[in-house]
């Protein structure tokens, strides 16, 4: 079912890597379709960590956003602001405007002092959400269900690790923010 290409490969040949580097990716994304695993091959996805926090003054007030994107060498920060809003909304937008700035889905390592944000997902809240029509546990509408929503579908692009911090203590980025 596999084939390999017909030209000799050679290693020295910066074009031969080329080719068989997208052979050796089509190869699994293909086996990955045949076995039910998906479409994609998650193990090549690029491995982004993001850290992020978000605050107001006052709750509702003015507050901010801001997420650091990490992938390798290179760092990217964003940030934002919004005059009416609460703490709970600029810790999900931050979230959200991060998993945003990726262009192509990743693996990403997602870090934040929410427990509200993590334990959604780690606790599996918002899948409990989703199949109850996006009412909590006493029937009520979910608070900031438009941001769960985003959060939702991004999740769905991304295979994401979501992981809670220590706030406003020793974690470098996560102060930065």
């Amino acid at each position: 079912f596999f084939r390999f290409p017909r030209h000799r490969f050679s290693p020295q040949n910066a074009k031969d890597r080329i080719v068989w580097y997208h052979y050796y990716c089509n190869t699994l994304s293909q086996l990955c379709q045949l076995t039910g695993l998906g479409g994609g091959v998650i193990a090549l996805r690029p491995q982004v960590d993001i850290y992020t926090d978000g605050a107001c003054s006052g709750n509702p007030g003015p507050g901010g956003w801001a997420a650091i994107l990490i992938f390798g060498p290179h760092k990217k920060e964003i940030s934002g602001f919004e005059p009416d809003t609460t703490n709970q909304r600029m810790e999900l937008t931050a979230a959200i405007k991060g998993l945003e700035s990726l262009n192509r889905p990743c693996r990403v390592r997602l870090f934040s002092d929410s427990a509200y944000l993590i334990n959604a997902f780690n606790q599996g809240w918002i899948g409990n959400w989703q199949r109850n029509g996006w009412l909590n546990a006493q029937k009520r509408p979910v608070a900031n269900a438009d941001l769960w929503q985003k959060l939702a579908h991004l999740a769905e692009v991304h295979q994401i690790q979501w992981i809670k911090v220590q706030g406003h203590s020793d974690n470098e980025y996560n102060n930065r923010c």
